[in-house]
């Protein structure tokens, strides 16, 4: 966990923080129109919380982790290292295989907590030092809007989008043939896969959410 998840944690807090700016710098014009700059809040905490940060931490974990494990497990297939293990009659499944997902799902959770506290603060400072929202209010705003089903329903998807990576990736891995170019393909397709398919898992889960009034 150490391994796969620490070192995305800078970048996961970096991109986190620009996205909750970002969502800050452009809602808060169409609601000024109607005089509701301060709901800038609301918006993003319900954004981030339910989608935007569980996805961009598992985005992030896929070019870290997802790219990382399927390179290891296809260049120990390539130096037959797996063969090596069954020979001792050691499951490739339970000790590479079990680890790295574990790793990938308990490290999405944790660095998907830090994705949401991280653009919600963000989306705070840009909202009261360049917008001029109360302190006050941007604070109330965000703990009246956020509710417990927001954040559960983000943490169930990042629980899930790990498991997803750790599988594909280790997934690739083993499958690797055709030495370094098959490591390097290994890479690229665990990384392609990985997005495509957490994106559609996401859409599952929230049509899933809006339909039994989980929203």
């Amino acid at each position: 966990t150490v391994r796969v998840g620490v070192r995305a944690i800078g970048i996961v807090l970096l991109v986190s923080g620009a996205i909750g700016a970002i969502l800050a710098l452009q809602t808060e014009p169409s609601l000024a129109d109607f005089g509701q700059s301060d709901k800038v809040a609301n918006i993003i905490v319900v954004a981030v919380f339910r989608e935007l940060g569980p996805l961009i931490a598992a985005i992030v974990l896929t070019g870290f982790a997802g790219a990382a494990i399927a390179a290891e497990l296809g260049t120990m297939v390539v130096g037959e290292e797996i063969e090596a293990l069954e020979s001792m009659a050691l499951n490739p499944i339970r000790f590479l295989v079990v680890p790295r997902v574990v790793a990938t799902a308990v490290s999405l959770f944790v660095l998907s907590v830090l994705s949401d506290l991280t653009a919600v603060v963000a989306g705070g400072l840009v909202g009261v030092g360049a917008m001029g929202i109360p302190y006050e209010v941007y604070v109330d705003n965000t703990l009246q809007q956020v509710s417990s089903s927001d954040f559960l329903s983000g943490l169930v998807k990042s629980v899930v989008f790990g498991t997803i990576l750790g599988l594909i990736a280790c997934h690739n891995g083993l499958k690797v043939t055709g030495g370094a170019a098959g490591v390097g393909k290994a890479t690229t397709d665990t990384v392609v896969q990985t997005v495509v398919t957490i994106i559609f898992v996401d859409l599952f889960f929230t049509a899933l959410f809006f339909a039994v009034g989980w929203n």
